[in-house]
């Protein structure tokens, strides 16, 4: 790579970053009306497999069914999240309370100095400072839904007309035909990513739900959605989807037997479905390198947020099919790919 082909190249990679960090109040609502349109598809794809509706049910029907599905799922998640927030802000006083008496417990259990050190500081340790945060951050998202779902709505109205213009820009058919079947393996692998990792991220929180609701957690569906959602952040996200729930149950029981047993049966819950389940349904289908997924979780993370963890993996396998396509970029996907093996 010469010095000119250099430059161009961070020319174009800085102009990417600032627009990505400046434009995120736009594009972050985009992305996850791609997100949901990706899950539409998986949704039709399984309608399809009944017989009797994939003979006798159009495809803009599908996909109307398809879309009060998870309309109807939003509206329901919404309602369990906006009833926790007032239900867990009530209780917001009795949390605080707790927090002295826990660090008095763990100083009598290991009598140790940092315990001091965090007591001599708890009066600046405002838990309701944090939990706001991420309630702001859930009520944010839920804000942003109706524009998610405008967005959506375009996205299949565009889909409509998609090859036809694709037709007109690409007057050769075999440059037509290439660029189809490149746009029919980023939606092939993405779709099915989504669409396990969703179903993986709903048995982790159907289950948790299930342990927060016996141990008698406040407001278990909350923190149910809450591990669902953090369950599609790579490797952080099934730690911190187990720490907040345990965390939170010393601040509302104020004793360690809660905490322990959220930790221990969350947390095993969390090491099942993601180290037996999840690599069974999901094989090595993304085939993108450990490194580069910790990476680019970081960078994604560092640029928007939760939301850029959340959609790292989806854009990693975009990059390694589309650089495996051209020759000067085939090298980038080798590096990016598992085992250096691409298409």
């Amino acid at each position: 790579m010469n010095l000119k082909n250099l430059s161009s190249f961070f020319i174009v990679s800085i102009s990417i970053v600032i627009t990505l960090i400046y434009g995120k109040t736009l594009l972050i609502p985009f992305v996850f009306a791609m997100l949901l349109w990706c899950l539409i598809r998986e949704l039709k794809l399984v309608l399809d497999k009944v017989a009797f509706i994939k003979n006798r049910f159009p495809s803009w029907i599908k996909s109307i069914i398809a879309s009060v599905f998870f309309l109807s799922l939003l509206g329901l998640f919404s309602q369990i999240i906006l009833s926790s927030i007032n239900s867990l802000s009530q209780s917001m006083d009795v949390y605080e309370s707790n927090v002295t008496k826990v660090i008095n417990i763990i100083n009598q259990s290991f009598n140790i100095d940092l315990v001091s050190i965090i007591k001599d500081h708890a009066t600046d340790f405002d838990i309701g400072s944090i939990l706001s945060a991420v309630f702001n951050s859930l009520t944010d998202l839920l804000g942003n839904a109706f524009i998610i779902i405008f967005y959506a709505l375009f996205i299949f109205l565009e889909e409509t007309n998609f090859q036809k213009k694709l037709q007109l820009i690409f007057s050769s058919k075999e440059q037509y035909e290439r660029v189809i079947d490149i746009l029919d393996e980023i939606e092939l692998s993405v779709t099915s990513y989504i669409g396990l990792k969703t179903l993986v991220s709903f048995i982790t929180g159907f289950i948790s739900y299930i342990i927060l609701l016996i141990i008698g957690v406040d407001s278990p569906a909350f923190w149910a959605f809450l591990i669902f959602l953090l369950n599609f952040i790579p490797t952080v996200g099934s730690l911190a989807g187990t720490l907040f729930p345990a965390i939170f149950s010393l601040f509302q029981f104020g004793t360690l037997m809660p905490f322990l047993m959220v930790l221990i049966f969350v947390g095993l819950t969390q090491v099942v479905v993601g180290n037996i389940l999840e690599p069974k349904l999901m094989g090595n289908s993304l085939n993108i390198s450990s490194l580069i997924a910790i990476i680019s979780l970081a960078f994604w993370g560092s640029i928007w947020g939760v939301t850029g963890m959340i959609i790292s993996i989806p854009i990693t396998v975009i990059m390694v099919i589309v650089f495996s396509q051209f020759e000067k970029t085939r090298p980038v996907a080798i590096m990016l790919s598992e085992k250096g093996i691409i298409k």
